[in-house]
């Protein structure tokens, strides 16, 4: 009887050059624990910025994926390594869908990130998720259930909403959060 072959799967992405180092880490340690721990592989192109992930357990080739992305788009690796945890997922914000031009990127950058850091850092609290602003992107990493609104809170602060309301707003869903 003739054993089927094990189908392999595939995922190539592109991340900002100056972040493959973070990805391979010192003496390409982030790398091999990456494919450990998904049991994938990663083809990694460093002058290009090219990433292939070969693996045979697609939840696990997704996750190494997203683990991927997030560390292009300026997440520690160990922070993007919690995507690993059950219910923990990644998220991303456009700032370029809320700006009209790069001083205007500019200034929302600075609106989410807050004076000294201020703003993402009351948002981390207030959702236990982190958040990472790298280039005209805002990522979210955090528990399932906190994702939908630390990104609105996120999306209100790009939107205009003044930084008093949206931390109300937090709140408010927090002590919602608890009571259930």
């Amino acid at each position: 009887m003739a054993s089927t072959p094990i189908e392999e799967f595939a995922y190539e992405l592109r991340i900002p050059k100056e972040r493959i180092a973070v990805l391979i880490g010192t003496r390409g340690e982030m790398k091999r624990a990456l494919e450990r721990e998904t049991k994938t592989k990663l083809g990694i192109d460093s002058a290009e910025g090219d990433i292939r992930i070969t693996g045979k357990d697609a939840l696990l080739l997704y996750l190494c994926r997203e683990i991927v992305r997030a560390i292009g788009r300026g997440f520690n690796p160990e922070i993007a390594m919690q995507l690993l945890k059950q219910d923990y997922s990644f998220d991303m914000v456009s700032i370029q869908d809320y700006s009209r031009n790069a001083a205007d990127l500019e200034r929302l950058r600075g609106r989410v990130i807050g004076e000294g850091g201020k703003s993402r850092k009351t948002i981390e609290e207030l959702t236990q998720t982190t958040v990472c602003i790298f280039g005209k992107t805002v990522g979210i990493i955090g528990p399932a259930e906190q994702m939908v609104n630390a990104r609105r809170a996120v999306e209100s602060l790009l939107g205009g909403s003044p930084h008093a309301h949206v931390y109300r707003w937090l709140e408010k869903k927090r002590k919602e959060m608890r009571l259930l």
